[in-house]
């Protein structure tokens, strides 16, 4: 085929506006938590996108990743401040077709780093003041004035708790040491708080995500009470902090979080929720329970994405549009994130389709 059928250009402002529900926008705008590095590289090589780039300029990843967005049909670049929080995982084998080279990392849910106030007390807790923001600084100056930053706030309340405890320690410290599972997730707070107040110096930066799992096919992994408890304040922080600042709050969660929604609405007060699975609920049906009040990313479920073929994909893509676009608040998107096991040609293919529709 073709690769892409349409040509688009990036337009952060109906991309923003489009986000905001304020009308149906003129266009499809496309949106992921994340493409794979494994999707990047094979994109541009196979259509040469870092010709006239040089590897050795100290901003060749800040170039390519223009680079990348803008060709894809992105409106917005994803970005992080990096630092790290060790942790305890395993490695397999990658058996994708764009393996991994040092293979793929698991979390181990039996133990962690941090399962005692000994631990606690002893853990490299990062200092957030001292990490780098050169590729921001850089973004400020140099991003095109089309696009804008929608960078991640490190916001994995939930997540961290279950990888620095052991899913398996965090569900025994829930009932047996409290205190502990409190003063970790203040902790995490206060470096989750730190970052978005650096991101959200910088103009560039337009929404912020939250990433943070906190279910799985039919519940939430602790219980809602639990999680009103020690996660969703995190994320009602942040989400002050970013409307304080005139910016857009948007939450990437997998799992069902059916008894937790009106709190992320409500309460919390997202401004869009991202993940979806046809097999926890379709994106179709969460736009009718939840559009009028928050806008809905992505939704081609991925297991659908990888197997599918190319007209199966284009009629469910439009079939989702025609539910998901009318009165804004959707971006086309897979159902996660640009895995390095989606088909490659699929996920071109979805592009594609959100191109031509309403061409």
């Amino acid at each position: 085929m073709k690769v892409f059928s349409r040509k688009v250009e990036p337009d952060a402002e109906a991309f923003l506006a489009n986000l905001r529900r304020e009308g149906t926008p003129q266009r499809v705008h496309h949106m992921e938590l994340f493409l794979d590095a494994e999707i990047q590289k094979a994109v541009c090589k196979r259509f040469d996108l870092t010709a006239g780039l040089n590897e050795d300029d100290p901003y060749f990843a800040e170039k390519r990743q223009i680079a990348i967005q803008r060709f894809l049909g992105y409106d917005c670049i994803y970005a992080n401040l990096e630092f790290d929080m060790p942790l305890r995982q395993a490695t397999a084998a990658d058996t994708a077709e764009l393996a991994r080279r040092d293979g793929r990392v698991f979390q181990d849910e039996h133990s962690g780093p941090v399962m005692s106030w000994e631990d606690f007390e002893k853990y490299p807790w990062p200092d957030i003041a001292t990490v780098s923001d050169r590729s921001f600084v850089w973004y400020e100056k140099n991003l095109p004035d089309d696009m804008c930053l929608v960078p991640n706030t490190r916001a994995h309340f939930a997540e961290f708790l279950t990888w620095l405890m052991g899913y398996e320690t965090l569900c025994f410290a829930l009932y047996d040491n409290r205190d502990l599972v409190s003063a970790i997730a203040k902790k995490l707070l206060e470096i989750a708080r730190g970052v978005t107040e650096r991101l959200l110096q910088f103009d560039c930066v337009k929404a912020v995500w939250g990433s943070d799992d906190m279910g799985f096919k039919t519940g939430t992994l602790i219980s809602p009470a639990d999680l009103r408890e020690f996660v969703l304040p995190g994320h009602k922080a942040l989400v002050e902090m970013a409307h304080k600042a005139g910016r857009l709050y948007m939450l990437h969660s997998c799992g069902n979080l059916r008894e937790i929604m009106p709190d992320l609405i409500e309460d919390v007060k997202i401004d869009a929720k991202h993940s979806f699975e046809d097999i926890i609920q379709p994106v179709t049906e969460a736009k009718a329970s939840y559009g009028d009040s928050i806008a809905l990313l992505g939704g081609i479920d991925l297991d659908f994405l990888c197997r599918a073929d190319e007209q199966a994909i284009r009629k469910r893509v439009r079939e989702t549009l025609d539910v998901c676009m009318p009165g804004g608040g959707y971006c086309l998107g897979t159902g996660n994130s640009v895995a390095n096991y989606v088909p490659l040609e699929n996920y071109l293919v979805m592009l594609d389709e959100g191109r031509r529709y309403g061409a």
